[in-house]
């Protein structure tokens, strides 16, 4: 398959959704068609309130862009079902050149798998078992369905019946001879046109006389025949053809094996890769979350290539990343935030600015190319640079962004100021998630001198909700960091309103002595005049980070 998914970091915030989408549309309108927009965390209430208002549906959803069975395997399946014959399952390995076949109800489950090689030792039985080639298991429809023949008279047609095969190539008392020592019922005699042994047959009550030419069989032969209650079978071929084609008339249900190896279609290719070489299988039916198979992977198909490719808007760090990131070609990446530890195998377009949003970049990508940009994702890149700037009153502001949030007021017919106000009054998190989902809906992993944090933000106009649960954040933030193993986490709760933020920090003693910001409470420190995560909060915990692991005291 072939894809480019154009994603935002983790616990996306509304300039990474919407620089996503802006980004998409604008590699579209370039000459990149299969650039598609997706995000790897929820969204939000604020996130939710833009989409709406300019009418833009979501990202697709994507948790994971690693290598998927479903990536390389084979969506058109050829298979058999339980009831087919022997026979159909040959002509159809044979015109589509295929050792095995998947053998598939009517509600797609995989019941076995019929192999040409298990086929062949039924067909054709070794010296030792030559006898079990007289024997038949097959249903008279069947029969005649193997042999391009004619059911002239058929009763219980359908019922499937274990026969024995008789030759009627000798003399009619050398034929009567047999017939003695086998149950008639259970008889079926292939023979041409030799009206002593048809008659005798039909006297006899076998089961099934198959006349072979493709001549007419006698009427008078047909009426005791129907007295008798014998079905008769013409064949078009000749009797050796005739004799050695019965046995292919077993419903392959008989002959399959039901012993296989399936996977999930969306099981990632390297988990599954070892159990399927190491096995002694050739395909493996793919299912769905319902059990059905939706495709077939061969051993060859983990050869494939999968060509999915990904830009990264809004972050550059795989700590960040998509899962599955490091397994897939990246060949962009358009941010605004510090760089960090991410390699690539060959050169990549990597546009990173000292904006305050990422949206700044990507209107930028529009207006320096002068592409047309629309009216809905000028309105969602306005809302992506407000929401990151504050409506261009954050320190990571800078001339660029008011430059640009100028012409996309243009554009999108919206005020910049009354926009930013319905935007911070669309959702608040401390009023409406609960403490767990509240501190990771906007939450970045990073690591700094060999130890991993993580750093979250909040954005309230006022604290009132904030110390109504302060509490519950605390622990809830305590049970993230142990969970994840983090050296400290820590959670900015920003007042956009008066331009001042409360922070939380939790985990190492050693390091959260060394916060020397006013303390409220316990692991709440106030933070006046600072509202970027990126430009002011960051910078300070690595600072801090440094003085602790050089045993500087603040």
């Amino acid at each position: 398959m072939s894809e480019i998914l154009v994603i935002g970091h983790r616990n996306p915030d509304t300039d990474a959704i919407c620089s996503a989408i802006g980004y998409a549309e604008f590699k579209r309108r370039t000459g990149t068609p299969e650039a598609v927009a997706a995000r790897c965390g929820d969204t939000n209430d604020r996130i939710n309130f833009v989409l709406e208002t300019f009418g833009v549906p979501a990202p697709m959803f994507v948790a994971d862009v690693s290598p998927k069975v479903s990536d390389v395997m084979q969506r058109k399946i050829l298979s058999v079902r339980p009831d087919s014959t022997a026979a159909e399952a040959l002509r159809l390995m044979d015109e589509k050149n295929v050792r095995i076949l998947p053998v598939m109800d009517d509600e797609r489950k995989c019941r076995g798998l019929l192999s040409l090689f298990k086929l062949s030792k039924f067909l054709f039985p070794a010296v030792n078992r030559a006898q079990n080639s007289r024997e038949l298991l097959s249903s008279l429809a069947g029969l005649a369905q193997t042999l391009d023949g004619k059911l002239e008279l058929g009763f219980d047609a359908e019922r499937e019946d274990e026969l024995i095969l008789i030759i009627g190539a000798m003399r009619e008392d050398s034929f009567a001879k047999r017939l003695e020592k086998i149950p008639p019922e259970k008889l079926c005699v292939v023979v041409g046109d030799r009206c002593d042994i048809q008659n005798f047959a039909i006297k006899s009550g076998v089961r099934v006389l198959i006349v072979t030419g493709g001549g007419p069989v006698e009427p008078k032969a047909l009426e005791a025949a129907r007295e008798k209650k014998v079905s008769v079978i013409v064949s078009p071929h000749d009797t050796t053809t005739t004799a050695s084609l019965c046995r292919a008339a077993v419903s392959v249900r008989h002959v399959l094996n039901e012993e296989f190896l399936c996977f999930r279609e969306h099981a990632p290719l390297a988990a599954v890769r070892e159990e399927a070489t190491a096995s002694g299988y050739q395909i493996f039916p793919v299912l769905d979350s319902e059990g059905a198979t939706v495709g077939i992977l061969s051993k060859t198909d983990f050869l494939k290539t999968v060509t999915r490719k990904l830009i990264l808007v809004d972050h550059n760090e795989l700590s960040q990343a998509v899962q599955g990131a490091d397994e897939v070609e990246i060949i962009e990446i358009i941010d605004h935030h510090r760089i960090g530890a991410l390699t690539t195998q060959q050169p990549i377009l990597f546009r990173n600015e000292p904006v305050g949003s990422t949206s700044t970049i990507v209107a930028d990508c529009f207006f320096r190319n002068n592409v047309e940009l629309p009216r809905a994702i000028a309105g969602l890149l306005l809302a992506g640079v407000v929401s990151d700037t504050l409506n261009l009153t954050s320190p990571t502001t800078t001339p660029r962004d008011a430059e640009i949030l100028k012409k996309l007021e243009v554009l999108a017919n919206v005020n910049a100021r009354e926009f930013t106000e319905k935007l911070f009054a669309s959702g608040s998190l401390l009023t409406l998630k609960p403490a767990p989902q509240a501190i990771t809906t906007d939450c970045k992993e990073y690591r700094e001198d060999g130890k991993t944090f993580s750093v979250a933000q909040i954005e309230e106009t006022g604290f009132d909700q904030f110390w109504k649960r302060k509490d519950e954040l605390l622990a809830a933030l305590e049970v993230y960091r142990a969970k994840r193993a983090y050296y400290f986490s820590s959670l900015l709760i920003t007042d956009v309103t008066t331009q001042s933020s409360l922070l939380l920090v939790v985990g190492d003693e050693n390091f959260v002595k060394r916060i020397d910001h006013p303390r409220l409470e316990p692991n709440i420190y106030e933070m006046r005049d600072v509202v970027s995560r990126k430009k002011q909060l960051l910078p300070y915990l690595t600072h801090c980070l440094r003085k602790t692991e050089r045993g500087v005291k603040g």
